[in-house]
């Protein structure tokens, strides 16, 4: 067998196909381990650029793009792909000046099938799902793991099943989840006791998990990295910053970046910025308390989409900082929707969440941490249609505690030629 699962706390071991989502033994998260020895294939950027604009499956696909690297051991046959990934990197010199650096490459995830990063932690995860024999899947979710899921699900003849908290869910999500065909519960608590629900209920009626506590979730979100990277020739940039919320991209990136450096994909180690919403920031404030004695906190942003409070992959995202050197930031939810004004007014626009990118970016540029002239990769985690309530609201201010500072505002006339003619001159 090229893979294993292993905890990344006692290192015990599993068999690929055991249905767990943590150690039995100490109760630590799990890593999906691979031999990149097996099979007598060796991983080189010539292997992976060969690849690229295939036609068929599963190389058609920018995770199973980098097969060896994500779960050597399945067969093609058994994947389940909507052609995932392939998203754009964009050279953006007005977001770059708004950030205060020189070069900024931005990855956007929107680009995916359901219009986020989920959907190459949910083929991977779909697929082992689907390996394993299971009729049905379920997950907890803020919005984009519902609607990335429930297609996947729909997709593969299975049966979704989503765990919805009662308040703060952006439209654009929850109406995909729907559309899909997933039984939605929405329930009284936030997502934190959601998560805690699911895994209890899913125990029980034997449902697969696909959160990112399910170690299959992050390797396909490695696959960011690969792509990110490839897409810049291989040249690691100095920085990559990302938001934080489950932690589930931070985890898989620095997994990513380590297994990338062990097969020599790159010859550096980037640095890694997390950073999160002031509102929902406990990895910050565990980051700044020298990782001692973690509390998780009451969520509050207006960035649904990482509005949580006790990351389920708090361990394995520090082990992601040791790795990088990294540190964590956090930023208001005003300077989140001031950075998503100007990544929207450059053409490409993003969720709020997303944003949290480029104010973190702007904001390290400003304390010295990142300087003028790095090389800053930034990844936009959903699309502009994500949350569309929180666009309008910016521009209209109508955001409470918020000042918009890009503002677009929406002009009004009658029906009167000469005073439209007068507005647009």
């Amino acid at each position: 067998m090229t893979s294993i699962l292993q905890c990344i706390d006692c290192a015990q071991q599993y068999p690929i196909h055991s249905v767990i989502y943590a150690c039995q033994a100490c109760g630590g998260l799990l890593d999906v381990k691979h031999d990149f020895d097996a099979g007598g294939l060796k991983i080189t950027r010539e292997l992976f650029d060969g690849r690229l604009g295939a036609f068929a499956a599963p190389y058609n696909s920018g995770v199973w793009r980098y097969k060896e690297l994500v779960y050597p051991g399945i067969d093609a046959s058994g994947i389940v792909s909507r052609m995932e990934g392939n998203t754009n990197l964009y050279a953006m010199p007005r977001v770059a000046a708004f950030a205060g650096v020189e070069n900024l490459f931005l990855k956007h995830e929107g680009e995916n099938p359901t219009g986020s990063f989920k959907d190459r932690g949910m083929t991977t995860g779909v697929t082992q799902a689907k390996a394993l024999g299971m009729q049905r899947v379920a997950c907890a979710s803020t919005g984009n793991t519902s609607a990335s899921m429930a297609s996947y699900a729909a997709y593969a003849g299975l049966q979704g099943i989503v765990f919805l908290q009662d308040q703060q869910i952006a439209m654009g999500k929850l109406a995909q989840g729907i559309a899909y065909g997933a039984t939605c519960i929405q329930i009284k608590a936030d997502f934190d006791r959601n998560m805690e629900l699911v895994q209890q209920v899913s125990q029980r009626l034997g449902i697969y998990v696909l959160n990112s506590i399910n170690p299959f979730r992050l390797e396909g979100q490695k696959s960011i990295m690969f792509e990110a990277l490839q897409q810049l020739r291989w040249q690691a940039p100095d920085w990559i910053v990302a938001p934080g919320g489950n932690l589930g991209n931070s985890s898989a990136f620095g997994k990513a970046l380590l297994e990338m450096l062990e097969v020599g994909l790159i010859d550096r180690m980037p640095r890694l910025a997390i950073i999160q919403a002031d509102g929902a920031n406990p990895l910050y404030r565990h980051f700044r308390a020298g990782f001692r004695n973690f509390e998780p906190v009451n969520a509050r942003t207006i960035a649904t989409a990482i509005k949580i409070g006790n990351p389920v992959n708090l361990q394995k995202a520090i082990r992601t900082l040791e790795w990088t050197n990294g540190l964590v930031e956090e930023v208001s939810d005003e300077q989140i929707m001031d950075a998503k004004a100007v990544v929207d007014g450059a053409g490409i626009g993003c969720e709020p969440a997303s944003a949290c990118s480029v104010a973190g970016v702007k904001k390290l540029v400003a304390n010295g941490a990142i300087k003028p002239g790095d090389t800053v990769l930034a990844v936009l985690t959903g699309n502009i249609l994500k949350d569309p309530e929180a666009t309008i609201g910016y521009h209209a201010d109508q955001l409470a505690g918020i000042t918009p500072g890009a503002r677009n505002r929406i002009l009004q006339a009658d029906d009167d030629i000469d005073q439209i003619l007068s507005l647009l001159a």
